[in-house]
């Protein structure tokens, strides 16, 4: 029986009148990469705003390795003006901020690079390990802390030399050619040691030659890291070459899951990003 890292149950998530995401049921099992596609505006970031804790869902529940981390029901003026399912199903509010989801072990990258612009190679990664602390105001003043801040050093030269970054450990971040850039945000996520990796759009801006050693590089990670893996993307190519299953979202709705070959081949799928055809 495959065991379930991810699980999003109802997942409605409502902007004013506007139904972003439309009561989205979606499970990742362990060791799998998992794409989540649809057309421009689908809500795929959406979803994955809600599980990592940059918005409470306007109802439904995500679940972490079996253990609920996030749900949420209609209060207030959207309980009367909610336009989603499964009103009444849900009735705790668990609301964790982006930072305390990354701890249990869930990371993401972003569909825009979002890198700290003014730090060399090094210090970016760095500054992410520094999640996983366990230094205080007090042993940091007085420097009891350094033979963490030793092991984290050595942890994250460790990972530059895993993912071929070592060589520009000291330059400029934004001076990297943009495919490197691409590879140093994922390394910064993975400095914090996550068990779960959201990717958003990975692949986004890539040429095609680019987009080939990214294919190999996550397929790397997830076995040097032992990952599972959630994944927004557009170009299909990719998608199709990696992923072990697939679910598609339209205008906020899941219209179809299943293997790379069962999506490629579904009507919905089709009419989705090609356009239903005229009748003559």
């Amino acid at each position: 029986m495959s065991e379930n890292v991810l699980q999003m149950k109802d997942v409605t998530m409502q902007f004013g009148g506007v139904v972003a995401v439309d009561n989205l049921s979606l499970e990742v099992n362990k060791g799998e990469i998992v794409s989540l596609i649809g057309p421009n505006g689908a809500g795929k970031t959406t979803a994955f705003n809600v599980v990592t804790g940059v918005y409470a869902p306007t109802n439904g529940a995500v679940y972490f390795n079996g253990k609920e981390i996030v749900e949420n029901y209609p209060s207030g003026k959207m309980k009367k003006n909610y336009g989603g399912k499964e009103a009444g199903k849900y009735f705790k509010k668990i609301e964790p901020t982006p930072d305390k989801i990354t701890k249990l072990g869930v990371a993401r990258t972003f569909q825009n690079i979002r890198l700290w612009k003014t730090q060399d190679v090094f210090t970016n990664v760095l500054i992410a390990k520094h999640l996983r602390r366990t230094s205080n105001i007090f042993t940091a003043t007085f420097r009891l802390n350094r033979a963490e801040e030793k092991r984290q050093r050595t942890e994250v030269e460790e990972l530059l030399k895993m993912l071929d970054l070592w060589e520009v450990r000291n330059e400029l971040c934004t001076s990297l050619p943009y495919g490197l850039q691409r590879r140093l945000e994922i390394a910064r996520a993975l400095a914090t040691e996550p068990s779960l990796l959201l990717l958003d759009e990975p692949a986004a801006g890539m040429n095609p030659q680019e987009t080939k050693e990214l294919t190999a590089f996550i397929k790397k990670i997830r076995t040097d890291f032992n990952l599972t893996i959630l994944m927004i993307e557009h170009h299909m190519d990719l998608v199709m070459d990696i992923s072990d299953r697939i679910y598609v979202l339209n205008f906020g709705a899941l219209i179809a899951s299943g293997t790379p070959e069962e999506v490629q081949n579904n009507p919905e799928v089709i009419a989705a990003y090609l356009g239903e055809k005229e009748e003559a």
